[in-house]
């Protein structure tokens, strides 16, 4: 009798398994369901984020056929809406776009939150800064550049942002990769790229760093000329530009990034689920052209590599921020 009730309750443990798996496989199949999805935005509407998300949204319920709402999550530089992403409900239907400010905020101590707190999905666009000098400018390259900076340490004037700006910690860390410190350049802050290319062109600056797009209708009018781009890739409109690395052999990164995670403890199931539609939007004849319209650099990365990306990104930031002083 007692080996007959042990037979029973393995058999019953065997088919509860097997059901169990059943059940998993069913949700899977099952995804996405007649729910709507919700996209946190961290900044406010209108800006650049705000449009990367949305573009996301949009195709993705295009995509999937389940709508997909956004809501933008605005406060403290970024802290609010990257900790709601991070706190969401982590289900496979809550989701937000994370920025670059997430690599800078907790160096700053605005806040303990890091990519570690959340699920990366995916890379969508990683947009580097390209070092711009005047069309009559004697560098000619980046190894000119270098060699004047280091024979007249202190002399060299730069800008691209205000201090301790994202361009001049792209700058610092520039430097640094080539045996400078930071100090080795005169910053001259200034309110965004704009005014610092109008100083350029005018002859005030020897250098300045920014996106390719702000610069790009400078370059074109014949007033300023790129000398390399500090990204992975060299950029899609300037194909005949160098990245860094073929310029210099260095390997410094500092991107302004954008990206999609999800929050904390999602299963490996929904986040290769997400993963995937993403890649299926970011893939999209709509989603290349109008970011390519925009100007945006466009780079994808899947859930793994991603979370790679944001760990060496994490580490530059915060070693440049260091390295300038605004590191808490």
């Amino acid at each position: 009798m007692f080996k007959k009730v042990s037979i029973l309750v393995v058999a019953l443990m065997v088919c509860a398994l097997s059901l169990s798996g059943a059940n998993t496989a069913s949700a899977a199949a099952a995804w996405p369901k007649e729910k709507p999805f919700t996209m946190l935005i961290p900044f406010a509407t209108g800006g650049g984020t705000d449009f990367n998300a949305r573009l996301v949204a949009k195709i993705m319920s295009d995509i999937l056929g389940v709508r997909v709402n956004c809501i933008n999550r605005t406060g403290g530089q970024g802290v609010v809406g990257h900790t709601a992403i991070a706190k969401g409900t982590p289900d496979g239907y809550t989701i937000g776009d994370i920025e670059c400010e997430l690599n800078m905020m907790h160096w700053a101590g605005l806040t303990d939150l890091t990519y570690k707190d959340l699920t990366p999905i995916a890379l969508i666009v990683s947009m580097g800064g390209s070092v711009i000098v005047n069309e009559k400018s004697p560098y000619k390259n980046m190894k000119d550049l270098v060699a004047a900076i280091k024979k007249n340490p202190g002399k060299l004037k730069a800008s691209g942002s205000s201090q301790g700006g994202m361009w001049h910690l792209c700058t610092a860390g520039m430097l640094q990769a080539e045996g400078l410190k930071a100090s080795d350049v005169v910053w001259v802050p200034n309110d965004g790229a704009a005014p610092s290319l109008q100083d350029l062109a005018a002859g005030g600056l020897d250098f300045v760093v920014c996106t390719p797009n702000e610069a790009d209708p400078l370059v074109t009018a014949k007033k300023v000329r790129p000398l390399a781009v500090v990204s992975k890739t060299r950029h899609i409109d300037w194909p005949n530009i160098p990245t860094l690395k073929e310029a210099t052999g260095s390997d410094w990164l500092l991107d302004s990034w954008s990206g999609i995670a999800a929050p904390a403890g999602i299963s490996d199931e929904m986040k290769k689920n997400l993963g995937d539609a993403i890649k299926k939007v970011w893939e999209t004849k709509e989603f290349q052209d109008t970011m390519k319209k925009a100007g945006k650099n466009l780079q994808f990365l899947g859930p793994d590599e991603f979370k790679e990306f944001l760990k060496q990104m994490d580490e530059n930031y915060g070693k440049v921020m260091k390295s300038v002083g605004i590191a808490k």
